[in-house]
C-alpha cells in the first residue's frame, strides 16, 4: 500500500490581469464580434496547453507543476518573489481552483497562509479555536482535550477570551499557528507568514513542525525565505521558478540551485520601495574587478548607505557572508555605542573594510539586518540581496570550509560618516 499522502500532476493556474470588456460602437461591430466568438474561445482553450499569453492581462502563476509527499515528509518549498509558492499552497488548501491539473490529498488539511487566516474577528480566541477544530471534523470532547495545550502554546492565555480583532498581528500569527500544528490534521502546510511573529516563537514553531512530522507522521509543507530553517527542517525540497517546478531534490541540492539563481547576480543593492521609514538604503560590495569577482586574500570594502527618519536607539547593523551551501562564513557587526550613526535624521554611509578576508573561491551572498539593540525594534532584513565571487588566482589550499570553521573572529573596522 502506498504511503503517498499528497499527489500533485500537472497543476496550473492562469490569472487575467486588468481585463476590460471590449463594447461596440456600431450595430455591425457588434454583429462582427458576435460572429468570430467561438473562433477567438477555440484559438484561447488552444492555447492554454501551450502557456501562450494572450496579450499583457494574462499570467501564469503555476505551469503544469507536479510532485509527491510521502506520509511523514517535511517538504521545503522555495523560490523568489512571484515564483508561484503561495499559488501553489493556494490551491492545496483548496482556497482557490486551479486552471488545469490533478490533486490527491489523502487527510485532513490545516493552512496557516495570512495572519489571521480562518479565523472570524468577532470570535473571541477559544471561540476561533472550537470553530477550526469542528470545520477539520473534531468533537467536541476532542477539542477540549487539546484546548489547554493550543493555548499555553501560543501564549495568548490572558487574551484569549477577547476577540481575535483586538489581537495583533503576532498574536494572531501564535494563535493560528498553534491551532492548526495541534487539532491533528495529516497535512500542516505553512506559508511565511511565522516571519511576523517573534525569533523565540519562530524557534518554537519550528520544533514543533519537526514533532508533528518524525514523531507523529503528519506531513508538513513549508515556505519560507528562511534557508536556515528549510535546511534544518526539511529533507526534500522544491524549487519553484516563474510558475514552473525546476527541481524537486534532497534540500542540500535545491538550496545550491536556488543560490545560483540570477536573482543575487549583482554586487549592489539599491533599495526601490517608496516607503518613509528608517531603512538600508544601498549597499555595494567594492569587489576587484567591477563584474563582481574579489581576489583571494585581498581587502573587502562594504559600504553600506543608511536612510534615519529620527533618533534609533542603540541602533545596530550587522550583515553576514554566506556561501553556496548556506553556511554562515562571517558575521561583522557595528555598534551606535562604538560609533555614532542613526542618533539623529539624516542619511549615514557605513563602511565596512575586511583587511584579509579568508574565503575560499566561489560565489558568497550578504544577507543584512539593520535595527535597535537587543529586544528593540527591527527596521529590516535583506537576506542575500546581493553577491560577489572568490577567485584565487593559482593561489592553492588543501581543504574547503566545513560548518565549524565560521570566521566569526575576522579582523574588520567600521568607518561612519553623515552624508547630510
Amino acid at each position: 500500500m502506498s504511503n503517498t499522502i499528497i499527489k500533485v500532476e500537472n497543476l496550473s493556474k492562469r490569472y487575467r490581469i486588468g481585463l476590460q470588456e471590449k463594447k461596440a460602437d456600431t450595430l455591425a461591430q457588434q454583429l462582427w464580434t458576435n460572429f468570430k466568438a467561438p473562433i477567438e474561445n477555440f484559438k484561447r482553450i488552444k492555447s492554454l496547453g501551450k502557456f501562450e499569453e494572450e496579450s499583457d492581462s494574462v499570467h501564469w502563476a503555476l505551469k503544469n507543476v507536479s510532485f509527491e509527499v510521502k506520509q511523514g515528509e517535511v517538504l521545503g518549498i522555495i523560490g523568489k518573489n512571484g515564483a508561484g509558492k503561495s499559488t501553489l499552497l493556494k490551491i492545496l488548501s483548496k482556497i482557490t481552483e486551479p486552471t488545469s491539473g490533478r490533486i490527491e490529498m489523502n487527510g485532513r488539511v490545516a493552512a496557516l497562509l495570512e495572519v489571521g487566516t480562518g479565523f472570524h474577528p468577532e470570535l473571541t480566541g477559544r471561540e476561533n479555536i472550537y470553530m477550526n477544530g469542528t470545520i477539520l471534523g473534531m468533537t467536541k470532547k476532542e477539542i477540549d482535550r487539546k484546548l489547554d495545550e493550543i493555548i499555553n502554546f501560543s501564549g495568548v492565555e490572558k487574551y484569549v477570551d477577547t476577540p481575535v480583532k483586538f489581537y495583533s498581528s503576532g498574536m494572531r500569527v501564535r494563535l493560528g499557528f498553534s491551532v492548526a500544528a495541534h487539532l491533528e490534521p495529516e497535512i500542516l502546510i505553512i506559508d511565511e507568514v511565522l516571519a511576523v511573529g517573534d525569533y523565540e516563537f519562530q524557534q518554537k514553531c519550528l520544533g514543533k513542525m519537526e514533532d508533528v512530522s518524525q514523531k507523529e507522521g503528519r506531513t508538513v509543507l513549508f515556505v519560507s525565505h528562511n534557508m536556515d530553517a528549510i535546511s534544518n527542517l526539511c529533507k526534500k525540497s522544491i524549487l519553484l521558478n516563474s510558475g514552473a517546478l525546476e527541481y524537486i531534490d534532497n534540500t542540500e541540492y535545491v538550496l545550491r540551485k536556488y543560490l545560483a539563481l540570477d536573482l543575487n547576480s549583482s554586487n549592489t543593492y539599491i533599495d526601490k520601495s517608496n516607503n518613509e521609514f528608517s531603512k538600508i538604503s544601498r549597499i555595494i560590495i567594492n569587489t576587484s574587478d567591477p563584474n563582481g569577482f574579489h581576489n583571494y586574500g585581498k581587502e573587502l570594502v562594504i559600504e553600506f548607505y543608511i536612510k534615519s527618519i529620527d533618533e534609533i536607539p542603540n541602533a545596530t547593523l550587522s550583515f553576514q557572508l554566506i556561501d553556496e551551501k548556506n553556511r554562515a562564513i562571517m558575521h561583522c557587526w557595528l555598534f551606535q555605542s562604538d560609533y555614532f550613526f542613526c542618533n539623529d535624521d539624516g542619511v549615514y554611509k557605513a563602511i565596512c573594510k575586511i583587511k584579509s578576508p579568508k574565503l575560499y573561491m566561489g560565489k558568497y551572498f550578504l544577507t543584512a539586518h539593520f535595527g535597535e539593540g537587543k529586544g528593540g525594534k527591527k527596521y529590516q532584513t535583506l537576506e542575500k540581496v546581493c553577491s560577489f565571487e572568490i577567485h584565487m588566482h593559482g593561489i592553492k589550499r588543501e581543504f574547503d570550509w566545513a560548518p565549524y570553521a565560521c570566521t566569526y573572529l575576522e579582523d574588520f573596522n567600521w568607518y561612519v560618516e553623515k552624508l547630510d
